[in-house]
C-alpha cells in the first residue's frame, strides 16, 4: 500500500496526470488534459475496480477558466428558482462550491446544468443546501475550510500518507485492546481508547456536565493515554457528553484526524464554543478557547453514512445511522486483514421519530459490540410515542388555560427540534390550541443547522424541509429569544406560552434562569423530557424536591420554592428504553458474540448485561472507568 500511488498511475495512459494527492483515504489525481478530464473513457472507474478504493481525477488549476468569468456563467445558468445565494472558488482544488435553497433544481436534469459548467469552465462545481435558517455558524466554518484550503491540502495528504503507510511498528501478534477512559458503568464522558500493535484510536471525548470536575473529565492520566501516539479521533455525535473535550486535546498538541458526519462537525462546534461562553459567564476560566475549536474544524475529516473509509493502516470505519440526533453515528469497525469487527454503538434509538430513521442493525460483520445502557433497567420500559405526545398536550393545554407558561428544558440538538416537530404537528392538526413557543438558547442556531441537512433526516421531514412552505422549523408561533430583555419579558409581560430552553438538565444555561422566575407561580409547568443526571438540578426538581438554594453573591444564598407543576417524560427521549436496546441486540444481522454495556448507571448497565446473557446467550461485561477488554 506504501507506494498505491505509483500503481495507480501504471494502470492509467502515460503523460495524463501532472499531480497526484491523497485527501485522507481519498486518492485524488489532476491532469492538464482537458479532453481527458471531459472523457477518460473509463480509465479512471477501471482503476477504482482494481484497487477498490476512491479514486477522483480533477483539472490542473492552471487549466481552469478565470474565477470571474466562472461566476457569470453559474449565475447564468442557474434558474431564478434555485435561490442561489453564494458562490466560493476552492482554487487548490479546482472546485467551485454553489450555495443554493434547492439543489435539485441547481443540478438540473440528470445533472445538465453542473456538466455545462464542468464543460465550459474546467472546475468540479459542488452543490451545497443554504439553510432554510440563516446560520452564521455554518457560514463561520465553511469559510474556516475555505480560507485554510492550503492547510487543508498539505494535512489531508499528510492523514493519506499514514494510512498508506504500511504497517510502521512492526508486525507481531496481533490483538485488540478497549481502554475505558470515561462511560464505563456512567453516563458522560464518554471517552474510549482502542488499541491494536499498529494504531491508537479515540473513539468520543467528552465531559459529564452534571458532575463535579474532579468526576467531569476522561481518565486522561491513564498510563495507557498517550497524547503524542494517537493517531484519529472518532466522534459519533455531537453531544458534549461525547464531543466536548476534543479542541482541549489540540491544545495539548494533538494535530491529527477527527472523523465524523458534516452535521456533528457543525453542531459539537457550536456547542463547544457555547461551553466556552457559559463557563466564562460562571466566572470560570475556560478549559480552552474557539482557537482550539477552529484547530478542531480544520483538522475534521467527514464521512457519510455507509462510507467506508480507512483512517489507519489496519482500522477502516463505516458509519451507520444511530437515530440519536442528526448526524449521529454507530461505528462499525474493521480491524486488520479480518481480524476483528466491532461495532460502537455510541447513543442509539431503535424506533422512528418525528426527526429521524431508527437505528440500523445489518452490518456486514460483527464479532463484539459495545453497547449504550441509558435506559438498559428492567424500570426503563418507555411509554409509546402517540401516548407520550397525547400526554404532553394534555399537559400544555392545561396550563395553557390557566395562564400559566410551560418550562421545557431541552438538550439544544435533538429533543429541542423533536418537540418542536412535535407542537408543530399537533397545532397543525388541530390537536393542540396555537400558543407562542419561544426558542432560547443554541436551539435556534442548531435547528438552522438541521434545515442545512435534511438528507439526515427520516423521508417524511425531509420531504417537508425540501419544500420552504412546508418546512416545520419555519411555523410562525416558533418564535427566536434574542436578548436578556426579550427573556424578561416573556417571563414577565407574555401571556401563556411554551418556553424551549437549554440545557435540558438545567445544569446552566437559559433554563435555570427561565426556571428561577417561574418555579413559585402556581399556573405554570416545567416539563422534563430528556436524560437527568445524578445530582443534576433537573434530577433534583424532578425527584420532588420543593426548596431550592442558589447563591446569588458570595455571602448571600437565595431559597426558591417549587411551587409548578412538574412532569418527567422519558416518551421523548433520543436513547432507546429497554425494550428497544433488548429487540436491537435480538434483530443485529449478524450477531455478536460478545456485547460490552456502557454509558449506564451501574445498576442499569449491569441489569441489561444480566438480560442480554439470559435471552440471548452472548457473553456479556460491564466495565468500570479505567478497566480494559481484549477482544482478540
Amino acid at each position: 500500500m506504501a507506494n498505491i500511488i505509483k500503481e495507480i498511475l501504471k494502470t492509467l495512459p502515460d503523460d495524463k496526470i501532472s499531480d497526484s494527492v491523497f485527501e485522507g483515504a481519498n486518492i485524488v489525481l489532476y491532469t492538464k488534459d482537458k479532453e481527458y478530464f471531459l472523457n477518460n473513457e473509463g480509465t479512471i472507474r477501471d482503476a477504482v475496480n482494481e484497487f477498490k478504493k476512491r479514486i477522483e481525477l480533477r483539472p490542473d488549476p492552471s487549466i481552469t477558466e478565470k474565477q470571474e468569468e466562472t461566476q457569470k456563467l453559474i449565475k447564468s445558468l442557474m434558474p431564478e428558482d434555485t435561490g442561489l445565494s453564494n458562490i466560493i472558488f476552492d482554487a487548490q482544488r479546482s472546485q467551485v462550491i454553489i450555495e443554493v435553497e434547492k439543489p435539485g433544481i441547481a443540478i438540473g436534469k440528470q445533472g445538465s446544468i453542473l456538466r455545462e459548467i464542468k464543460e465550459k469552465t474546467m472546475w468540479v462545481p459542488i452543490v451545497r443546501r443554504t439553510p432554510a435558517i440563516k446560520c452564521e455558524l455554518i457560514e463561520n466554518i465553511r469559510g474556516v475550510l475555505y480560507e485554510n484550503n492550503d492547510f487543508r491540502r498539505k494535512f489531508l495528504n499528510k492523514v493519506g500518507e499514514r494510512v498508506y503507510a504500511g504497517w510502521t511498528k512492526g508486525r507481531k501478534e496481533e490483538w485488540v485492546r478497549l481502554t475505558y477512559l470515561g462511560s464505563g458503568r456512567h453516563v458522560g464522558r464518554s471517552c474510549i481508547l482502542l488499541q491494536t500493535p499498529e494504531s491508537k484510536i479515540l473513539l468520543d471525548c467528552g465531559v459529564d456536565v452534571s458532575a463535579p470536575d474532579e468526576h467531569a473529565y476522561p481518565y486522561f492520566d491513564c498510563p495507557e493515554f498517550k497524547i503524542e501516539d494517537l493517531d484519529a479521533v472518532i466522534v459519533s455525535h455531537a453531544h458534549l457528553d461525547h464531543s466536548a473535550i476534543i479542541p482541549l486535546l489540540f491544545k495539548y498538541g494533538y494535530q491529527g484526524p477527527i472523523y465524523c458526519t458534516e452535521p456533528t462537525r457543525d453542531i459539537m462546534a457550536l456547542l463547544q464554543l457555547d461551553l466556552v461562553k457559559i463557563m466564562r459567564m460562571e466566572g470560570k476560566e475556560p478549559i480552552y478557547t474557539s482557537d482550539e475549536v477552529k484547530e478542531m474544524v480544520k483538522n475534521t475529516i467527514i464521512v457519510g453514512f455507509d462510507e467506508v473509509t480507512d483512517i489507519t493502516p489496519d482500522v477502516r470505519i463505516t458509519f451507520y445511522n444511530a437515530g440519536h440526533i442528526l448526524g449521529s453515528a454507530m461505528v462499525h469497525i474493521h480491524i486488520g486483514n479480518g481480524l476483528h469487527n466491532l461495532l460502537y454503538s455510541a447513543d442509539i434509538k431503535y424506533m422512528k421519530s418525528r426527526l429521524l430513521a431508527p437505528a440500523i442493525t445489518k452490518f456486514p460483520r460483527l464479532e463484539s459490540m459495545m453497547l449504550e445502557s441509558t435506559y438498559g433497567g428492567k424500570d426503563c420500559t418507555m411509554p409509546s410515542r402517540e401516548v407520550s405526545e397525547n400526554e404532553f398536550a394534555e399537559i400544555v393545554m392545561k396550563t395553557i388555560e390557566r395562564g400559566g407558561k410551560v418550562l421545557v428544558p431541552v438538550l439544544g440538538s435533538g429533543r429541542a427540534q423533536e418537540i418542536m416537530l412535535i407542537i408543530e404537528s399537533l397545532i397543525r392538526e388541530e390537536k393542540m390550541k396555537e400558543v407562542s413557543v419561544w426558542v432560547d438558547g443554541m436551539v435556534w442556531d442548531i435547528t438552522a443547522i438541521h434545515t442545512a441537512y435534511p438528507e439526515y433526516m427520516n423521508s417524511t421531514i425531509r420531504k417537508r424541509i425540501m419544500h420552504k412552505d412546508q418546512n416545520p422549523f419555519l411555523a410562525p408561533f416558533l418564535k427566536r429569544v434574542g436578548s436578556n430583555k426579550e427573556r424578561k419579558q416573556i417571563t414577565e409581560e407574555e401571556g401563556p406560552c411554551v418556553i424551549l430552553a437549554t440545557s435540558g438538565m438545567m445544569t446552566g444555561g437559559p433554563s435555570v434562569e427561565y426556571f428561577k422566575e417561574l418555579a413559585e407561580g402556581e399556573k405554570n409547568t416545567i416539563i422534563f423530557v430528556s436524560y437527568l443526571g445524578p445530582g443534576s438540578l433537573g434530577r433534583r426538581v424532578a425527584s420532588g424536591e420543593k426548596e431550592i438554594g442558589f447563591q446569588t453573591s458570595a455571602n448571600k444564598r437565595e431559597v426558591l420554592k417549587v411551587n409548578m407543576e412538574v412532569h418527567q417524560m422519558d416518551g421523548f427521549s433520543g436513547h432507546a428504553g429497554r425494550n428497544e436496546l433488548m429487540d436491537f441486540v435480538q434483530n443485529c444481522n449478524p450477531r455478536p458474540r460478545k456485547i460490552i454495556l456502557n454509558h449506564g448507571e451501574v445498576s442499569r448497565a449491569l441489569d441489561l448485561a444480566s438480560s442480554i446473557h439470559k435471552k440471548y446467550r452472548i457473553e456479556t461485561s460491564c466495565p468500570k472507568n479505567l478497566e480494559a477488554i481484549r477482544l482478540r
